[in-house]
């Protein structure tokens, strides 16, 4: 179905294939469990764009997003764009699951505002050996209290207590979600994680990268989504539940990774991009935060609100594409839209392909945007939850 051109970014676009991400090793499964996160990002930043096609140098502007605290944190963007070669300025975002969309909206406003022309989006995050910590606490008789690490925060939310398992089940009870839909759901994402392998389209998107250590020497080659494993319809029936349709097979892992892609303007898309003639906006985006614990009721939540703003309907769209920790995310936001959720995720997922957080729904963005060029343009939705409570949704435009 044509609609109006809607946009409420009209001068800004997303090159097409000047984009990339690594594979995503789960935790503690690859060499990316040795390394500083931050240097391979920028480091691979540049290997991926320069088989796109784009020296570093035409970056003017980098906007930085991951989750986890790594070493020389502080320094951020002047740290990874050093490791790029192209010491240019940025800063970093973080919202939970939802940073690698929220990094590329950031960019967006940077190129709408003016005030840069090429600005480089690069999401990364490392899961393994998570730091934990030590913080000061002057008001106590103990001088410092070692609080947290990442594991910890995924355990407990601390405006509830609740995990976020134990949001999804709740959320499952509220839907009266079947746990046998939940595995459908499971079993359906794996199908199309490996068709989308078996078929190329990943290596379209994917980019094997090298591993080296201070030294220069070789640590490893990150050449598959170390993790992910063949799985049947019946094991995940025999599966225990860890809360209301939730299995150990119905949720995702974590994982390391990094994603990048450019936000330009116009003039400048149709420069970069090795074919010039495909166009592609950001419509749009929404946030919405819901009830606690109720985490994945908020993505369709905010999908309504964006859909309901621009006066389109799921009908609309050609590509919708999510970050789903859990497959209840799925059934839910099927029952909420009435949409079908066999129409989703046609590549794959994050519920397959692991959780590194940061570059998460950056890779969910690429992937989404190379399904729409094959299906000749479309609408393209992205949507995610973040922290608990938090729906994000953004809309493309692929022409």
């Amino acid at each position: 179905m044509s609609t109006p051109d809607r946009t409420r970014f009209p001068s800004t676009r997303i090159p097409y294939g000047t984009w990339g991400s690594s594979y995503f090793p789960a935790w503690q499964t690859s060499a990316l469990a040795e390394v500083n996160i931050g240097q391979f990002a920028g480091e691979s930043a540049a290997r991926i764009l320069g088989l796109r096609g784009v020296p570093v140098s035409e970056l003017d502007y980098l906007v930085l997003g991951s989750t986890i605290p790594w070493h020389w944190k502080f320094w951020t963007a002047p740290l990874v764009a050093s490791c790029m070669g192209n010491r240019i300025p940025g800063y970093h975002v973080e919202q939970a699951c939802a940073t690698g969309l929220q990094a590329v909206l950031a960019a967006t406003a940077e190129v709408e505002s003016g005030a840069n022309d090429v600005v480089g989006v690069l999401t990364f995050d490392r899961t393994s050996d998570s730091p934990v910590g030590v913080f000061p606490e002057r008001r106590a008789h103990e001088r410092t209290q070692a609080i947290a690490d990442v594991w910890d925060n995924f355990g407990f939310d601390p405006a509830t207590g609740n995990a976020m398992i134990t949001a999804a089940g709740i959320t499952a009870r509220k839907y009266k979600t079947d746990r046998a839909e939940t595995d459908d759901v499971a079993y359906l994402r794996y199908e199309q994680y490996f068709q989308a392998k078996a078929s190329g389209f990943l290596d379209r998107v994917l980019v094997p990268l090298d591993v080296l250590n201070v030294a220069g020497k070789p640590l490893g080659r990150i050449d598959d989504d170390k993790g992910v494993r063949q799985i049947t319809r019946a094991a995940l029936a025999a599966q225990r539940e860890l809360d209301t349709c939730v299995t150990s097979g119905t949720q995702t892992h974590a994982s390391d990774g990094m994603a990048t892609l450019l936000v330009t303007t116009e003039g400048r898309a149709k420069e970069l991009s090795p074919r010039p003639e495909i166009d592609i906006r950001i419509v749009g985006k929404a946030e919405v935060r819901t009830h606690p614990s109720l985490m994945p009721e908020a993505p369709a939540l905010a999908v309504q609100k964006l859909l309901d703003r621009l006066g389109m309907k799921m009908d609309d769209v050609a590509v919708a594409k999510n970050h789903n920790p859990f497959a209840v995310n799925d059934v839910v936001f099927s029952k909420i839209m009435g949409y079908d959720w066999r129409k989703m995720n046609n590549t794959g997922c994050s519920l397959v392909w692991g959780h590194p957080q940061g570059p998460t729904l950056t890779r969910v963005l690429i992937e989404a945007l190379e399904e729409a060029v094959d299906l000749g343009g479309g609408y393209a939705l992205i949507f995610g939850c973040a922290a608990g409570d938090v729906g994000i949704a953004a809309l493309f435009k692929v022409s």
